[in-house]
C-alpha cells in the first residue's frame, strides 16, 4: 500500500496515524529529534516500517503534518478567523504564538532548536493564510497581491518577535509581550 491508496477517512487510518504521531510526541521528548529513526517511530507505535511508510514518506513528512495540524488546532481555538484585523485580532494572534512556542519548546526540551526551522515553516504557511483570509475580507478594496504582501510582512514579524520572546526566555507573559508590540505593528498595519 502506498501512501496514495490510504483512505485518510477510514478509523483505521485515522487510529494508525495518532499511534505514529504519539509514539514521535513520545519520542521528542526523550531523544533528538535526529537521533530519532523511523524504527524508533514504529516500534513505539507498535507498527511495522511499511505502515509507517503508507502514511508518511520520512520523519520530515510526519513533523510537518504534526506541527501543522497542532497549530491549525491551537490557532482556531484562541484566534477568531472571521473577526476583523483590529488590535485585538493581532493580540490574540501575538499571544497564540508566544503560547504556541512555550507549548512547543516543552514538548520538544531535549530539541526545540533542532525542529524550530520546522515549526517556523509550517507556523508561517498556517499564519500567512489565516491573516490573509482576514484581510480580504476585511479590504475589498485592495488587490489581492497587495493583501498577500501584507500578510506576509506580518505573518514573519509576528513570528519573528514571539520566536525571539520565547528563546530569549523573555520575563513578560504573552499578553505583556503583545500588548508592548501593539503599537509598533500599529504604526504600519493597523489604522
Amino acid at each position: 500500500m502506498t501512501i496514495t491508496e490510504v483512505n485518510p477517512n477510514d478509523p483505521r487510518v485515522v487510529r494508525t496515524r495518532q499511534l505514529i504521531i504519539d509514539a514521535f510526541v513520545d519520542l521528542l521528548g526523550k531523544k533528538d529529534f535526529y537521533s530519532i529513526t523511523v524504527s524508533d517511530i514504529s516500534k513505539q507505535a507498535t507498527i511495522n516500517r511499511a505502515t509507517f511508510y503508507a502514511h508518511f514518506t520520512d520523519k520530515f513528512a510526519l513533523i510537518d503534518r504534526f506541527l501543522s495540524a497542532s497549530f491549525i488546532e491551537f490557532a482556531h481555538k484562541r484566534v477568531n478567523q472571521y473577526s476583523e484585523l483590529t488590535e485585538e485580532t493581532i493580540q490574540s494572534i501575538v499571544i497564540t504564538l508566544c503560547e504556541y512556542h512555550e507549548i512547543s519548546q516543552k514538548l520538544c526540551r531535549r530539541n526545540y532548536e533542532a525542529i524550530a526551522p520546522h515549526v517556523e515553516k509550517n507556523i508561517k504557511v498556517e499564519l500567512e493564510h489565516m491573516i490573509l483570509q482576514i484581510m480580504i475580507k476585511d479590504c475589498k478594496d485592495t488587490d489581492e497581491d497587495t493583501l498577500r504582501l501584507a500578510a506576509n510582512i506580518l505573518t514573519w514579524s509576528i513570528y519573528g518577535v514571539t520566536y525571539r520572546w520565547n528563546i530569549e526566555k523573555r520575563s513578560e507573559t504573552p499578553q505583556q509581550f503583545a500588548e508592548k508590540i501593539l503599537p509598533i505593528l500599529r504604526g504600519g498595519f493597523l489604522d
